[in-house]
């Protein structure tokens, strides 16, 4: 066993040392963190049933709303604008000091951004083709779509706000969270025009950008962590509690508001509490990431943090499309998410879909990484890519 694992104590060891010293490990670990919450989230929450020979999609929410608390710790996208907005502007500031032009920046990261998404959009209009060729019903190829490409407008959003870096890096936070209280103060008091939400979509994810810009100015200390954990927890219960907000953080098929699509105050505000106690996480996870073995796998997720974004979902309908060829619906996969015994049966199926992700990561990961360069030692240089779901940016975290 010993010798088996030598390669593996070997590689853990070269990515350390291969960190450079002053690298914020923290910011890594919240990236990873945050892109796991997602993916675990989605294969929790989103089921695809199996009804006279079509999918259609569903959710336990719909059927069990005391699981509401999952979408408490698995929505995470507040802490992708809290670290991409950090890094971004971060990043913005080392090209200028470089003399690199602002276009120059922004077209770099926008290439990182969206390059792996070709390989995205290629394998699902041939899909597409595939199935509508087939016989399959429309609505069963619109539910893997819609499935296959809803990490898509996270990108967009990420790319709009990335693009406003330079106007926004010393925006105060409250600003946009005013918009999104001005806007629910008239959709939802007043009776104004549902379209009036999708600006929260804009100024809603700008509230934990401009915090990542802040945290880059060194103005977020612990005693700011707390605050925002504190005040934003204490805000998202109470708009919950008598404000009329659904408590899922997810949509839900079916509800009358999600606080998701748009976002709705008490989702900026829930948002606000994550960033706070991501905050408070920075100096356990520094220390922690000091431990060669815990650090590699934070480093090996980076590396593959857009591939696993923008796949997992894929990963998932590939695993219940297989299953149907068992002949009978199969629990957890194939039936209606009403009762605990399917959330067993989900469990059990994670794994699986653990699996067929990483076939998908075996695939498609060359498009993330964009081959390895040389080193003038002729080492090859293994960089860890900032998630394009999170952030567009690229360190180095070592050779191998």
């Amino acid at each position: 066993m010993r010798e088996l694992l030598a390669p593996v104590r070997q590689l853990v060891h070269k990515v350390d040392a291969a960190t450079p010293p002053d690298r914020d490990r923290a910011v890594d670990a919240l990236r990873a963190f945050a892109i796991l919450g997602v993916v675990l989230g989605h294969w929790l929450v989103t089921a695809l049933v199996a009804d006279g020979g079509a999918l259609h999609g569903a959710s336990p929410l719909q059927h069990l709303p005391w699981l509401a608390p999952i979408s408490w710790v698995f929505q995470t996208l507040a802490v992708f604008f809290l670290v991409g907005g950090h890094v971004a502007t971060k990043s913005y500031a080392s090209a200028r000091a470089r003399g690199q032009s602002y276009g120059q920046w922004l077209g770099a990261r926008l290439t990182r951004l969206f390059k792996p998404v070709a390989a995205v959009l290629a394998l699902w209009s041939a899909v597409t083709a595939g199935l509508l060729l087939s016989g399959a019903g429309a609505a069963t190829v619109h539910t893997f779509v819609t499935l296959a490409l809803s990490p898509l407008w996270f990108l967009l959003v990420f790319a709009g706000l990335t693009a406003a870096t330079p106007l926004v890096a010393r925006l105060n936070p409250l600003w946009p969270l005013a918009v999104v209280l001005h806007v629910d103060l008239i959709r939802f008091g007043l009776g104004g025009p549902a379209w009036l939400g999708w600006i929260n979509v804009a100024a809603g994810w700008l509230v934990p950008y401009t915090l990542g810009a802040a945290w880059t100015r060194g103005e977020l200390t612990r005693r700011s962590g707390w605050v925002l954990l504190l005040g934003g927890a204490a805000a998202a219960a109470g708009l919950v509690a008598w404000g009329g907000y659904p408590a899922s953080m997810v949509g839900v098929p079916g509800a009358a508001i999600s606080n998701l699509n748009p976002p709705t105050l008490a989702a900026v505000a829930f948002g606000l509490a994550q960033c706070g106690l991501a905050l408070l996480l920075r100096e356990p996870l520094r220390r922690g990431l000091r431990r060669p073995a815990a650090w590699a796998a934070v480093a090996l997720v980076n590396l593959s943090a857009m591939t696993i974004f923008l796949w997992h979902q894929t990963a998932m309908m590939a695993v219940t499309a297989l299953g149907l060829l068992a002949g009978a619906p199969l629990p957890g996969l194939h039936t209606a998410p009403d009762g605990p015994g399917w959330i067993l049966a989900r469990l059990a199926w994670l794994p699986v879909f653990a699996l067929g992700l990483a076939v998908c990561w075996a695939a498609f990961r060359t498009y993330e990484q964009g081959g390895r360069r040389r080193s003038r030692g002729g080492s090859r240089v293994v960089r860890v890519h900032r998630p394009r779901s999170g952030t567009a940016g690229a360190r180095r975290a070592g050779r191998a």
